[in-house]
């Protein structure tokens, strides 16, 4: 029997982190679809914002504000989605956040921020919504990942170590995953023009526009394969990168990112601040 890929008809199709960027775009095109969406990020009011612009499409989108890294809380959001909107046959753990972690100014709070949102912030809606998929036979969960999980980039020695987290826990539970028909993808993406890469102070190359990445992502979503990447002529650079060995590697990517002849910066910094889309 064929591995479970889920259509408009299934049931609902669960997005965090679907208020700004990705996650709102995908939110769209998939209620565009005709899928009932259910979308869930810490701002209501743009949540609200959201499932007003999906009237008269073919599917509807939900307003189901919270915190993914409330566990009691995702865990009882798991439970309402399915009286109030009809079972999880589609889980997209998107909420994510990215703080600059330069070596010579790490924080802990960073850290925690990062590995609470990106990490423990995707498990706590992850495994309830297991549960659910397991006992009814079938589901699809994606996990949005990002390409600083291949290999270390520079100040990205939190975001990179959660997302590269994110990818291997993707792997390993897709061997159980598949007997319980429950297909596992992650998406990596490469850079994407959202608000919050629209705060780098650094050249991104082959930025890609939101709406295109969404429907990138639609697509991945609708062949089943298990890592969905883009922009490929992007991505695969770096899948090719990570391949070579490191010191080639990280003279390369000093030579590409600048870093090589970047000064130390031991000014004080401030308490970060976050969105989680």
């Amino acid at each position: 029997m064929a591995l479970f890929r889920t259509t408009a008809g299934d049931g609902v199709a669960w997005i965090t982190g679907a208020s700004t960027g990705i996650g709102r775009e995908l939110a769209l095109r998939l209620a565009a679809l005709g899928h009932v969406v259910v979308a869930t990020a810490r701002n209501s009011d743009d949540l609200d914002d959201l499932a007003r612009e999906s009237e008269g499409m073919r599917g509807t989108i939900r307003a189901f504000p919270g915190d993914v890294t409330d566990r009691a809380a995702m865990a009882s959001m798991v439970k309402t989605i399915g009286e109030s909107a009809g079972p999880i046959r589609l889980a997209v753990f998107n909420a994510g956040v990215y703080i600059p972690t330069p070596g010579e100014a790490l924080s802990l709070d960073d850290f925690d921020t990062m590995i609470g949102v990106n990490l423990l912030g995707v498990l706590n809606g992850l495994v309830p919504v297991v549960e659910t998929m397991k006992a009814a036979g079938c589901g699809q969960v994606v996990l949005v990942g990002s390409v600083s999980g291949y290999s270390g980039l520079p100040s990205a020695s939190a975001y990179g170590a959660t997302k590269a987290a994110l990818n291997n826990m993707a792997e390993s539970l897709s061997f159980d995953f598949e007997k319980m028909n429950i297909r596992i993808q992650v998406a990596n993406p490469g850079f994407v023009d959202t608000p919050a890469t629209r705060e780098n102070d650094f050249e991104m190359p082959a930025l890609m526009p939101v709406d295109k990445a969404a429907q990138a992502l639609v697509e991945g979503i609708a062949e089943g394969g298990f890592e969905i990447t883009f922009p490929r002529r992007f991505t695969y650079v770096l899948k090719l990168l990570r391949m070579l060995p490191h010191p080639l590697y990280f003279a390369i990517m000093r030579r590409a990112t600048g870093w090589g002849t970047r000064e130390l910066d031991f000014r004080d910094t401030t308490p970060s601040t976050y969105s989680q889309g």
